[in-house]
């Protein structure tokens, strides 16, 4: 039976990974990003290219209107989807005292209200099917907080809380709620570390290197697959045992 997932944040990095991962498993992928079509366009071409389904959407998931008619793009074009991945994000560095009211604000909206408004949108058809699939990827800096990352540690420590309530109310309905914590994962956020600041972050992770996209694909994937059935509300952390 062909199945539909929605990604987001799926132009680069670990949202393009996961893409890749479930039209490997067979999924018809959604490929969502806010603005740059162009890469969620090469994503989908890749994954075409290897003989996979996924189609460009853009949106801004921290817009309502928007979200509404990503979901109603994505019904018409590739069937109701039984899986979501949560993957869009941003980031922010600096003192606490620093950040600014709007700075706080964009990356809740971006990284909670984002999650709150695709969650909704995806939920009531597979609460109706009795069967589905929702990822949320935070960061493990949401489980232990992050010095001069304090709003973005929030909004990640938000969603594994969304996912631990939404595991609950979901779970009579065949739903599965899980969320992904990945440690050091190199991708476009760690543009701004030298060289020196990641040879430091390998020394302090066990396994001696850093993370890849796939890395944290490889378990989105497997979340979403018929093998995870009998796992939800759980946090997986995909850190090379950076903390444990």
């Amino acid at each position: 039976m062909e199945k539909t997932a929605v990604v987001t944040g799926a132009s680069r990095g670990i949202g393009a990974a996961v893409a890749g991962a479930l039209a490997r498993s067979g999924w018809r992928v959604a490929v969502c990003c806010e603005k740059n079509r162009e890469r969620a366009e090469a994503v989908c071409a890749s994954i075409t290219a290897e003989g996979g389904t996924a189609l460009p959407f853009c949106a801004d998931v921290s817009d309502e209107a928007q979200v509404t008619a990503l979901f109603d793009a994505v019904r018409g074009a590739l069937g109701e989807p039984s899986a979501l991945v949560c993957s869009a994000g941003i980031a922010h560095w600096g003192l606490f005292t620093d950040m600014t009211a709007a700075e706080w604000d964009r990356l809740f909206a971006v990284n909670v209200r984002g999650a709150f408004l695709c969650c909704r949108a995806a939920l009531p058809a597979m609460i109706r099917a009795k069967h589905g699939r929702v990822v949320l990827v935070s960061s493990m800096w949401g489980q232990v907080g992050a010095s001069c990352e304090a709003a973005y540690s929030a909004t990640k420590a938000a969603l594994i809380g969304l996912t631990k309530a939404l595991a609950q109310e979901e779970g009579p309905s065949g739903v599965t709620v899980n969320c992904i914590a990945p440690g050091v994962i190199e991708t476009d956020m760690m543009a701004g570390f030298s060289a020196e600041d990641k040879a430091a972050l390998c020394e302090d992770t066990p396994v001696g290197r850093l993370g890849t996209p796939e890395d944290v694909a490889n378990a989105a994937a497997f979340l979403c697959s018929d093998a995870a059935s009998f796992l939800t509300g759980q946090v997986l952390g995909v850190n090379g045992g950076f903390i444990v």
